[in-house]
């Protein structure tokens, strides 16, 4: 049984981030049921959703495109070193510490996504624009995704959002790459330290496959505003029960 909810919380997670995001919120309470340590099941459940991002990424293969004047090799590998930066944050983090400020992420990831597009205009407003507040929030929301997966998705498009894209199939191209690139990092940066439940990540890791491909192609069918309330209902449900556990 406790394979088999492993199995299925990477399916639906892959085809999650594949989509718009926050698979995490499937994938760590399931690992975490599964009797996997905060730390380490947040580590393994990165690895098992990174092949998941690199399908994601082939299945918006044609609608990738750069940001502005910034092109993909440049964003790319602002990716890569926040991702870095956020990994090794999370292996000197004590699981104690780390499970009392899961909840509290997982609100604020999905927060930002329901109120991303009211954010973005106040921001815009107040002067937050131009390629170097582009690259600077991208380092800054990559440093959490290597630190902490959950809601990762959620916060790109919401970053990206900021900047002034509107097209969901664009932004999710992107978001997909840039997960993918900071996730490998990370993924490194946690097997170096020992962090990661092999067995377990590579159970989940063709599920997520599967998933994240399927979600590719099915995301361009779902109504937006059904896709966006999906989101915010998961988030909110999983933040709800980190918050009583």
């Amino acid at each position: 049984m406790t394979e088999l909810i492993l199995l299925a919380a990477a399916f639906l997670a892959g085809a999650m981030n594949a989509v718009a995001g926050g698979g995490s919120f499937l994938t760590l309470p399931a690992l975490i049921y599964a009797g996997v340590p905060p730390v380490a099941a947040n580590a393994t459940g990165t690895v098992a959703l990174l092949p998941g991002y690199a399908s994601g990424v082939y299945g918006y293969r044609q609608d990738l495109t750069p940001v502005g004047a910034l092109g993909l090799p440049l964003l790319s590998a602002v990716s890569l070193v926040g991702g870095l930066a956020g990994a090794g944050l999370l292996l000197v983090t004590p699981d104690s510490v780390f499970r009392g400020i899961v909840p509290w992420l997982l609100l604020a990831a999905t927060g930002l996504f329901a109120f991303g597009t009211m954010l973005a205009q106040r921001l815009r407003s107040l002067g937050l624009h131009g390629n170097g507040a582009m690259l600077g929030t991208l380092f800054a929301v990559s440093v959490y995704g290597g630190y902490f997966n959950g809601g990762l998705g959620i916060l790109l498009l919401a970053q990206l959002s900021l900047f002034g894209m509107t097209d969901l199939n664009a932004m999710n191209g992107l978001k997909n790459l840039f997960s993918a690139v900071l996730t490998a990092i990370a993924v490194v940066a946690y097997a170096a330290g020992g962090a990661v439940d092999w067995p377990k990540a590579l159970l989940m890791t063709l599920a997520a496959v599967a998933g994240g491909y399927v979600g590719a192609r099915l995301g361009r069918k779902i109504p937006k505003h059904v896709l966006r309330a999906g989101i915010i209902a998961v988030g909110l449900v999983m933040s709800a029960v980190f918050f009583l556990k």
